[in-house]
């Protein structure tokens, strides 16, 4: 292997831990209890190096895969409450219509559930009580809305069950597995909370939330008395709250005064809360059942690491628990919540142990209007200070970064390079006011945010600020082209993935599902059919002639969200007015890219780009078999 660097010699930096290693398959990963706990099932590559499910049964070394997945690779799977049967989610080649397809796992047949060209499943719901059906959320009469509908497991019937009038984005089924409750969009941007006593009555409003405001239905209680629900109204940060039916009485479940609930745990049959979720610089658990007070103070001191709790066993007495670390892979184990002791399964990359890999560093600083804004800091082994930068944006914009492993932000350090993630206001999980100063302010004050960070860096003697690169996906890619365009002096290079360069087109080509949330996005974004030249104002596309550094694009040819035009449309103005600027698009890709072959070929593009602006190691570009990517 060859290491190759631009103003630095190699015994300054770490080794070079190959791309295949961040950026490949994992060996073994997302592995699920079946609920009778006799099964283990999980993701892992083929001989051809393709994910696919297999399963092993339990205390016993029969590993076998049932899935033959002929190149994407499976990601998203999960068990029924059918002996030998589970699911699992595809699209073809980054659509994101997913299907629904079941597998037995003893004979390896595969049906698939919803076999309708063009349409996107979702799933709604499972019961252990019905373990013959699942509900399941698609667009088959109406690309713009998801009606739901009752699929036998046994023999593939698929059945009409719930007529969506156009507005309806999430339906809730009670536990005699009907829907009964539905949260909607309103005209303003907001949401609206429906229900019925019964399936035959109609629907009622029971609470609604304005556009500042975020709500929802999550799941009936065992008696069907108790409807719990998420909103943030008469409180700054999203709370859990029971909403007894025949009072319509809500009572506060679990908050926190300054950030969202982020997941809840519940027992698998009895439907009981037992612990709330609050991410703040990492997962805190609110525990509100006493019985597994002693079983999280267990797990808390068992492994290094932050623990989460996946696939639970009917009887409860084996948990599924993943032990997540800032600088190695994800370790499995069950958990044996009767006798109180784990059992070590796998890791998901063994290949990360012993690799020089760096810590992650929660940080915050005040913006320049004295909001406070968190973030983490990542910084390389044996790279003197202030050295080279890169700030990475998260896409959403309404997500946020979070503590942990990753694998572009390893990579980045590994190469030599400063790591800043800034969850910039917009970013979600720190309350309502936080989300909503984002409001109206892409390439806005969200900018301010990203630049204010990067000056935070060069005044604490961090980073040299003549080499900071701006990159990220989605949110993130159009991230780089405002900080290309909107402040050409900051950044030394950008790496824009599948993001946005026209705030106009990007709503015009919008998705037809996503119609219920146009309002929303209007609301938060600006309004297409009134404010063309605010939008405008606000887009990359139409300042490109003030972009002074090199541009690196990538783009999936068939990404339903950012479209392909809307990378080309920007690396053609910058064609033409002869701005630097690399383009990678990738023909069997979707918003991201998720075959290994089309990530290590990216990367390596990606690589040797920032090494010639920012002066960090790079492993040369070598032959990548069996991408799709055209570089233009």
């Amino acid at each position: 292997m060859t290491t190759t660097t631009t103003e630095k010699t190699t015994t300054e930096l770490p080794p070079l831990i190959p791309r295949d290693i961040l950026f490949g398959n994992p060996e073994r990963s997302n592995p699920q209890l079946s609920p009778d706990g006799k099964y283990l099932a999980y993701i892992a590559p083929n001989e051809q190096n393709v994910l696919q499910v297999w399963v092993k049964t339990i205390s016993n070394q029969d590993d076998h895969k049932i899935t033959a997945d002929k190149k994407r690779g499976i990601r998203m799977f999960f068990w029924t409450y059918n002996p030998d049967q589970l699911i699992y989610l595809q699209d073809a080649d980054g659509d994101e219509n997913f299907h629904l397809y079941l597998v037995n796992i003893q004979s390896n047949i595969v049906r698939d559930l919803t076999p309708f060209p063009g349409v996107k499943a979702q799933v709604i719901d499972l019961d252990h009580n019905f373990p013959d059906q699942i509900l399941v959320g698609m667009n088959l009469k109406n690309p713009q809305s998801f009606d739901v509908y009752r699929i036998n497991l046994n023999n593939g019937a698929v059945e009409f069950d719930t007529h969506n009038p156009g507005n309806i984005v999430s339906w809730t089924a009670d536990t005699q597995f009907q829907i009964r409750a539905a949260t909607a969009t309103t005209e303003d941007g907001g949401s609206e909370l429906f229900y019925r006593e019964t399936t035959e009555k109609s629907w009622e409003s029971l609470r609604q939330w304005g556009p500042n405001e975020e709500g929802g239905a999550t799941f009936f209680s065992n008696d069907g008395k108790i409807l719990y629900i998420v909103g943030n109204h008469d409180a700054n940060a999203t709370r859990l709250l029971s909403l007894e039916l025949a009072t319509r009485q809500e009572k506060v479940v679990a908050e926190d005064p300054q950030y969202d609930i982020s997941g809840s745990l519940a027992h698998p049959t009895t439907r009981t809360i037992q612990a709330v979720g609050f991410y703040k610089e990492k997962l805190e658990w609110q525990i509100l059942d006493d019985s597994i007070t002693d079983d999280f103070e267990y797990l808390k001191k068992a492994h290094r690491g932050e623990f989460r709790i996946g696939s639970r066993t009917l009887d409860d007495r084996h948990w599924l628990v993943t032990y997540f670390a800032d600088n190695g892979p994800a370790y499995y184990y069950i958990y044996d919540h009767t006798n109180k002791t784990t059992t070590f399964l796998f890791s998901n990359q063994p290949q990360l142990e012993d690799l020089p890999l760096v810590p992650m560093e929660p940080i915050s600083y005040s913006a320049r209007d004295g909001l406070t804004i968190h973030g983490y800091l990542t910084k390389p082994i044996g790279i003197p200070t202030p050295g080279p930068a890169v700030l990475l944006v998260h896409g959403g914009p309404w997500a946020r970064d979070t503590w942990g492993y990753r694998s572009q932000v390893q990579w980045l350090a590994n190469r030599g390079y400063i790591v800043l993630q800034i969850n910039f206001r917009g970013s979600t999980g720190y309350g309502k006011d936080f989300v909503n100063a984002g409001n109206r302010e892409w390439a806005g004050k969200m900018h301010d945010d990203l630049i204010d960070g990067v000056n935070w860096l060069v005044e604490k003697g961090i980073a040299d600020q003549d080499k900071i690169a701006i990159m990220g996906g989605s949110y993130g890619g159009y991230a780089t082209l405002v900080g290309l365009t909107l402040t050409p002096e900051v950044f030394a290079a950008g790496v824009d993935i599948v993001g946005p360069s026209n705030l106009i087109t990007l709503m015009q080509t919008i998705p037809p599902y996503w119609e219920p949330l146009k309002k929303l996005f209007f609301y938060r974004v600006g309004n297409l059919e009134t404010e063309e030249e605010f939008l405008r104002s606000r887009s990359p596309l139409f300042f490109v002639d003030k972009i002074q550094k090199p541009l690196l694009i990538g783009q999936g040819a068939n990404d339903p969200r950012v479209k392909q035009s809307e990378s080309e449309q920007i690396v053609k103005a910058m064609e033409n007015t002869g701005k630097p600027v690399k383009y990678v698009v990738y023909t069997d890709e979707g918003h991201g890219f998720a075959r290994p072959e089309n990530r290590l070929h990216f990367y390596a593009i990606a690589e040797e780009f920032l090494a010639a602006y920012l002066g960090g190691q790079f492993e040369p570009v070598e032959k990548v078999d069996g991408h799709s990517g055209i570089v233009k």
